[in-house]
C-alpha cells in the first residue's frame, strides 16, 4: 500500500503555517518524496498518513511544536530511527497527526568519562553511541541487530531489550536520568543522573517503555562500562532445546558474572540464514536441531580466564551428554560471524515468506518446556504451518514466529489466519504466565490483544496514568493502551 500525505483543509493553514515559521524548511516539510519513506513501519505492515513531518533541533523546539499541536488539538506521532517491530512509530491512515521526527537531535551533549555517565539526544544511533564510548576505551551495554538505525529515543520510549540483558538488563536499567516533553509542551527535566532521590515516584521510569504515548523523549543519561578486557564465542549444537536449558544452567554456574550471552537458534532458523547471506558457513559439521549461541565476556586484566572456563563448560556438557558438538570462536572474525547468524534470522525469514511474529516471555525456567510443549499444539491447530523459536532463552525471551505453508500469497494469509494464529500463541503465552510483549513493545499491533489479555487493575492504571498526563489523547494516539480523549472522541 502506498503511503499517502493528507490533504490541506482549510482550517489547518494557520498551524501550518506557525509550524514552517517556528520550525524554518529544514525543520518541517510536507512533500510526499521526502515524508513518505517514514509513513511505513519496518515490517511494512502499516502504512499511514500524515499531515507533513516535523525534524525539530533542540528540545525548545519540540516544546514549542507540542504547545502548537496542543493548541490546535493535533495528534503527534514521535519517530526515531523507524525500526521498531510493533507499529509503535506509524501513523494512521486518516492523515490528521504530525509526524514528529527526532533524528536532527543528534547531539552528545556531555561525556563524562571518568564517571562513566553520558548524555544524548533523542536521535543519537545506537552504533554512533558504541563508537563515541569505545573512542573512550568505554561501552555502552546494549546491543541489538538494527543498531545502524535504531535511536536512544525509541530505545527508551520502547524499552528496547536485545542480546545483553542476561547480564545488564533492558534499556530501563541503563537509564540514569532522562528530559522529556510532556503533551502541553512542558519539560520535564530529570537528565540528573542522582544515585539517591527520594522525592517521591521515580517519573523517568513511567516514561521508560510508554512508546510516545506520555511524553516524547528529547535526551537520556546513560550509563557507560569500562571497555571489555576481552569476549569469548561458542557456538555449540544440541539435539533438543531442554538440552540448550541444560547448558544454560551449567553455563551460569561456571562462568558466572563472565556469562552476558545466550542465544538458541532452531535447525530451521539457521538454515534460512545459510540461504540467504552468499558467503554464510555452518559454524558446525553435521545436522543439529537446536544450536546455542554464547557469549562470555572479561573486564581488563581477566581476559586470561575465559578460555578454562569455556574449554571447562565445554567439557562438562559434553560428559552430561547436554551438546552434540561445539566450536569456540578463534578469532574476533569468527566471533562475528556467529553473531550475524544471530542477527540476521528476521530478514532471512521475511524473504522465505509471510509469518506471525510474537515477541513473548515467560519465567525463564519455564521457557525449554513452553517451547518444546507448544510447537506441536500450534502446529497442529493450523496444518501446514511450521512454528519456530529463536532468542533470549536465557532472559525467558523468544521470538515465536509461524511460517505460513508454502505457496501463501503475502497479505492474504496475514489476513486470513494470522489473527487466529496470534491469539492462540498469546493465549498460550498467559496460560503460562506470561508476556505478550518481551521487548518490541505493544505499539498498534497488539492494543486489542493487552486489552483482550491483560489483568484489568494494570490496564485501569495505564488508563488513568495516560488520561491525567494526556487528557486530550494527543501524544501517539491508538498505541499502547486507548483512552477516551477529553473531547469525548476515542
Amino acid at each position: 500500500m502506498r503511503a499517502t500525505m493528507a490533504a490541506e483543509p482549510e482550517a489547518n493553514r494557520p498551524f501550518l503555517a506557525a509550524i514552517a515559521e517556528l520550525l524554518g524548511e529544514r525543520g518541517f516539510t510536507r512533500d510526499p518524496e521526502l515524508v513518505e519513506p517514514w509513513l511505513t513501519d519496518w515490517r511494512g505492515r502499516y502504512t499511514g498518513a500524515a499531515i507533513g513531518l516535523a525534524s525539530p533541533r533542540n528540545t525548545g523546539e519540540v516544546s514549542a511544536l507540542v504547545k502548537l499541536c496542543a493548541a490546535h488539538r493535533v495528534p503527534i506521532v514521535a519517530q526515531g530511527g523507524n525500526s521498531g517491530m510493533s507499529g509503535g512509530a506509524t501513523p494512521d491512515r486518516s492523515g490528521g497527526a504530525l509526524l514528529l521526527s527526532l533524528r536532527r537531535m543528534d547531539a552528545i551533549r556531555t561525556f563524562d568519562t571518568a564517571g562513566r555517565e553520558i548524555v544524548c539526544e533523542a536521535g543519537v544511533i545506537l552504533q554512533d553511541l558504541h563508537d563515541a564510548a569505545a573512542a573512550e576505551r568505554l561501552r555502552f551495554p546494549l546491543t541489538l541487530g538494527g543498531k545502524g538505525s535504531a535511536t536512544i529515543g525509541g530505545l527508551v520510549s520502547t524499552n528496547a531489550g536485545g542480546t545483553q540483558v542476561l547480564r545488564h538488563g533492558t534499556m530501563r536499567a541503563q537509564v540514569l536520568g532522562l528530559e522529556a516533553v510532556l503533551a502541553d509542551g512542558s519539560i520535564f527535566d530529570s537528565l540528573t543522573p542522582l544515585k539517591k532521590d527520594n522525592r517521591g515516584f521515580d517519573l523517568k521510569q513511567l516514561l521508560i517503555g510508554s512508546e510516545g504515548t506520555l511524553g516524547i523523549v528529547t535526551a537520556a543519561s546513560l550509563r557507560l562500562l569500562p571497555e571489555t578486557g576481552g569476549r569469548l564465542v561458542i557456538w555449540a549444537g544440541l539435539s533438543s532445546i531442554a538440552q540448550a536449558r541444560q547448558l544454560l544452567l551449567l553455563a551460569q554456574k561456571e562462568a558466572g558474572e563472565f556469562l552476558e550471552g545466550f542465544e538458541v537458534i532452531p535447525a530451521h532458523s539457521l538454515a534460512a540464514v545459510l540461504d540467504h547471506l552468499p558467503d554464510a558457513r555452518a559454524p558446525l559439521q553435521g545436522e543439529h536441531a537446536w544450536h546455542a549461541l554464547i557469549e562470555l565476556v572479561a573486564e581488563a586484566g581477566e581476559a586470561e580466564r575465559l578460555q578454562p572456563l569455556a574449554e571447562s563448560v565445554l567439557d562438562q556438557a559434553l560428559g552430561l551428554g547436554s551438546i552434540e558438538d561445539a566450536t569456540i570462536a578463534a578469532s574476533e572474525t569468527q566471533a562475528e560471524a556467529f553473531w550475524l547468524l544471530r542477527d540476521s534470522i528476521s530478514p532471512a525469514e521475511r524473504a522465505i515468506g509471510p509469518a506471525m511474529q510474537h515477541d513473548i516471555s515467560v519465567p525463564v525456567a519455564s521457557m525449554a518446556d513452553f517451547v518444546a510443549a507448544t510447537i506441536p499444539q500450534v502446529e497442529a491447530r493450523f496444518p501446514g504451518t511450521s512454528a519456530i523459536a529463536f532468542g533470549h532463552l536465557g532472559d525467558g525471551n523468544v521470538h515465536y514466529h509461524v511460517l505460513a505453508p508454502p505457496g501463501a500469497v503475502r497479505g492474504e494469509w496475514e489476513r486470513d489466519q494470522g489473527q487466529a494464529i496470534s491469539g492462540f500463541v498469546h493465549d498460550l503465552v498467559t496460560r503460562w504466565g506470561g508476556s505478550i510483549s518481551a521487548e518490541h513493545g505493544i505499539g498498534q499491533v497488539k492494543v486489542e490483544e493487552l486489552e483482550r489479555l491483560g489483568d484489568p487493575v494494570a490496564l485501569a492504571m495505564m488508563r488513568a496514568v495516560k488520561q491525567a498526563l494526556d487528557p486530550h489523547g494527543l501524544l501517539n494516539p491508538g498505541k499502547l493502551v486507548r483512552v477516551a480523549r477529553a473531547n469525548g472522541n476515542a
